[in-house]
């Protein structure tokens, strides 16, 4: 996960221009259990008035260009609700240094 976050941070600027306030790691990758064909999961929250489908999309496809992964893009506010409790358990925020 280090080499995926270290790409998340050093690109985090430009990723803040999809509209993006938060943004985390959680799944396979942030329990240190992915295997070759996992996909990452990525968890987003947007700014206000920033949360359309062309800065959903566009950030999905930039993520996986960056990162040459197939990308699990959820929006904190839609997760299903079983889901809930476990993906905020295990997410792993990414921040500046």
């Amino acid at each position: 996960m280090e080499s995926i976050e270290a790409l998340l941070i050093e690109n985090l600027n430009h990723i803040k221009k999809f509209g993006i306030s938060r943004l985390g790691i959680f799944g396979s990758y942030s329990k240190g259990q992915p295997t070759e064909t996992s996909d990452i999961d990525i968890l987003i929250s947007f700014e206000p008035h920033k949360k359309t489908f062309d800065n959903y999309i566009d950030l999905k496809f930039y993520l996986e260009e960056l990162l040459n992964k197939r990308i699990d893009l959820v929006i904190e506010e839609n997760i299903k609700k079983e889901l809930r409790d476990e993906i905020l358990r295990s997410v792993h925020y990414v921040e500046a240094a």
